[in-house]
């Protein structure tokens, strides 16, 4: 038996929560959160319980953490649990600061600790099929990748004031989705965003709108588009060309249906938020990081090295918006 110790016990903790107890022989023993209300509500209906940190990770019965709690405190409960021998699943991103990020790995690696980080759209299905027909030459040498991440409507205003700004909070998901599919490091980062949606975002000096550039040495370039709202949905794509022809992976619809009739062909939307869009991605990526507990593997992708790549490309980006130019990495 796999005994866990959940940090945080808000909206991200209650989906890794449920899916920790659709695992076999994986137990939640322990839910730690500074809103007690929250802790014992969310204990009480998976059978935990309620401790602080130090209880939790002074137990030796505890094999693994989660680490699901608001980002400020992520980096020093990794590195209390990587001390404590414990193995990590820890949310992106690890902390907003680089070098923060960079300690941490220091301490995973002196510490041989299995430590995945919750890019959770590398364990999503269609994007899964997407990255192996890339490797399997389906669509020979890559050329061009177009990510795009458009939310449904815009977090709200206290969030984005604690959030470390679009391209650390919303677009690092899609940063490592390009180095993933890229598989090479980019050296050029260019970047132009705009506040045109929500002007009380622009009044917490961040953006709602932007897009970015990648190019690799071998000079692949990949194009990223974020919006912090539509009027359709959750948009969801990747598209790939390569010397061989092209992939997409298009949005997830509740159902297949679709409607012909004289005014047009109409499709459903796309599933309206991320919590149903990345449902599967969230307990496969779960079940992953338990696969890996079980069998003792601590070379697991992603892990706080891709963290602090994907942090140092989101710097980068907020480098080039402010000088108006590109960055060479």
């Amino acid at each position: 038996m796999i005994n866990l110790a959940l940090f945080g016990a808000g909206r991200i903790g209650k989906i890794h929560a449920n899916n920790v107890a659709q695992l076999a022989s994986v137990n939640l023993k322990y839910i730690i959160d500074v809103n007690q209300a929250s802790a014992e509500t969310l204990a009480a209906r998976y059978q935990a319980q309620c401790v602080d940190t130090a209880t939790a990770l002074h137990d030796h019965s505890i094999n693994a953490v989660i680490i699901a709690s608001p980002t400020d405190t992520h980096a020093d409960i990794l590195i209390q649990a990587a001390l404590a021998q414990k193995a990590i699943f820890c949310e992106k991103p690890i902390d907003l600061n680089s070098e923060r990020v960079d300690e941490c790995l220091r301490i995973i690696q002196q510490q041989d600790t299995l430590c995945v980080i919750g890019f959770n759209r590398r364990f999503d299905p269609q994007f899964a099929q997407l990255k192996q027909a890339i490797n399997q030459g389906k669509v020979g040498q890559i050329q061009q990748i177009g990510i795009t991440s458009r939310d449904p409507s815009p977090p709200p205003i206290e969030y984005i004031a604690h959030s470390g700004g679009l391209f650390r909070d919303m677009m690092i998901h899609d940063l490592d989705m390009a180095r993933w599919l890229l598989d090479e490091e980019p050296c050029e980062v260019y970047a132009n965003a705009s506040c045109i949606i929500d002007p009380a975002i622009g009044d917490q000096d961040d953006v709602d709108s932007a897009m970015v550039i990648l190019k690799t040495p071998s000079g692949k370039l990949c194009q990223i588009n974020n919006s912090r709202a539509t009027t359709y949905g959750y948009d969801q794509r990747i598209e790939v060309l390569g010397s061989q022809g092209m992939l997409q992976a298009n949005n997830n619809t509740a159902t297949n249906l679709c409607f012909s009739g004289g005014s047009g062909i109409i499709h459903e939307k796309p599933l309206h938020f991320f919590l149903e869009r990345y449902a599967d991605a969230y307990r496969l990526e779960l079940a992953y990081f338990v696969h890996a507990l079980q069998e003792k593997n601590i070379n697991c992708t992603p892990n706080a090295y891709d963290g602090l790549q994907a942090l140092r490309l989101a710097d980068a980006a907020l480098l080039s918006l402010k000088k108006n130019a590109a960055v060479r990495l």
